[in-house]
């Protein structure tokens, strides 16, 4: 009987298991998982809700959400993409909603509902799971160009005192360190890896006693670099968060981490251009004239915001509109478009630990995600120089990894 094992029992293992199960139903297929349980991101994604997929129909502009792997996964987009994950969930069961936001859950609001689905179709499919059982080696057969006379038939792995054999293997371990090893012992190339999705840190004071303040939609950019971002923005306790800081720290995950994360950020809280800005201020110098500036909220910041920038820019806290000078109208323009902070480190997201790194896309064939060092060799999931921005879209690459490694010949 075949045989295939696949290292690793998070989204992209499953999927891949199921999908192969489907078209190979006589083949023995076992999922190896490190940890006690399986599907653990799966668990606690979207605070426990499971970000699925995301309400992206195109698959051109799918590929733009992801930093790394936009050009390699427009043509698996093309094959099987968000339209077709929620398609496969619903088709078993699994009622999704989309969300204002785009971002794709269960009706449930329970990430258990997707667990309880892969698991339920794999084990009805006769796929066998291990927990607690790390890889420790892998022994590549002799079907590979460069394999040594000696080299077995079929893929040996070795986990504690188990040995495994497969005709077949699949790797869809994540960021996990002794994989990426084993990886490199195959001859594979891989990508340090760095973080990605990452919020900023800060002390700068005007910030001081404004976390949970947002921005519906800001523009930031990085001061020397040609990396900007724009969306929703949160201030936090220890700085600046939420999708547009997240979008920015993911595509410049490369060029901060040997920076430090010591940079400028460079933010527009209203995403205005400064000429309409300073116009609009024109307009209440004169329609507000006998008001105090910071004695209300103006241009639709929330007042908190709006009396810290007025504080920064040199204006008295009981000046009057219709006492603002050129000066001062320049300094108020500049804090509300043009603010500079300097950004002293990083915190995690805590629903979202993508890393940028893993097995160089160069050795992979996407029509297949096959290995072009091994032919019996499949990789999908973080375990790819793939990430992408929250949302759900690195739950989709790895839907698509799976489909397609379960669809591929041989």
């Amino acid at each position: 009987m075949p045989q295939t094992i696949i290292i690793g029992g998070g989204a992209a293992g499953f999927f891949s298991a199921i999908q192969l199960a489907a078209n190979h139903p006589k083949e023995d297929i076992t999922i190896l998982e490190r940890g006690k349980s399986v599907l653990e991101k799966v668990r606690i994604s979207g605070g426990g809700r499971c970000n699925v997929t995301h309400g992206c129909w195109d698959p051109r502009e799918l590929s733009k959400f992801y930093p790394r792997g936009e050009k390699e996964l427009l043509g698996p987009f093309n094959q099987f993409a968000c339209g077709d994950t929620m398609g496969w969930f619903g088709d078993r069961g699994v009622e999704l909603k989309i969300e204002d936001d785009g971002r794709v859950f269960p009706v449930s609001d329970s990430s258990q509902s997707i667990i309880d689905c892969l698991w339920n179709t794999a084990k009805a499919q006769g796929v066998k799971v291990l927990t607690k059982t790390r890889v420790s080696e892998i022994i590549a057969p002799s079907t590979s160009s460069t394999a040594p006379a000696s080299a077995p038939e079929k893929w040996t792995v070795k986990a504690g005192d188990q040995t495994f054999t497969a005709d077949r293997l699949v790797v869809t371990s994540g960021s996990n360190p002794a994989v990426w090893k084993l990886l490199e012992s195959l001859g594979h190339t891989l990508v340090p890896p760095v973080p990605s999705l990452f919020a900023f840190d800060t002390k700068d004071t005007r910030l001081r006693d404004l976390s949970g303040i947002s921005m519906p939609w800001a523009q930031l950019n990085i001061a020397g670099e040609k990396l900007k971002a724009e969306g929703p923005l949160l201030i936090t306790h220890r700085g600046l968060s939420g999708p547009a800081i997240l979008r920015l720290s993911a595509w410049g995950a490369r060029r901060l981490e040997p920076r430090k994360y010591n940079f400028e950020l460079v933010v527009n809280w209203l995403a205005m251009r400064p000429v309409d800005v300073e116009e609009q201020l024109e307009d209440l110098k004169q329609t507000e004239a006998i008001r105090q500036i910071a004695a209300r909220a103006y241009l639709d910041l929330p007042i908190r915001l709006w009396k810290s920038l007025v504080q920064a820019a040199g204006i008295p806290g009981d000046q009057q509109w219709s006492q603002l000078s050129k000066r001062q109208r320049a300094a108020l323009v500049e804090q509300l478009t043009n603010a500079r902070f300097h950004i002293t480190g990083k915190s995690t997201n805590k629903d979202e630990f993508t890393t940028a790194g893993g097995v160089d896309l160069r050795e992979i064939d996407f029509k297949s995600f096959r290995s072009k060092l091994y032919p019996s060799l499949f990789l999908a999931g973080e375990v790819l120089d793939i990430d992408a921005i929250t949302g759900g879209f690195n739950f989709q690459a790895a839907w698509t990894g799976g489909w397609l490694i379960g669809n591929a010949e041989g």
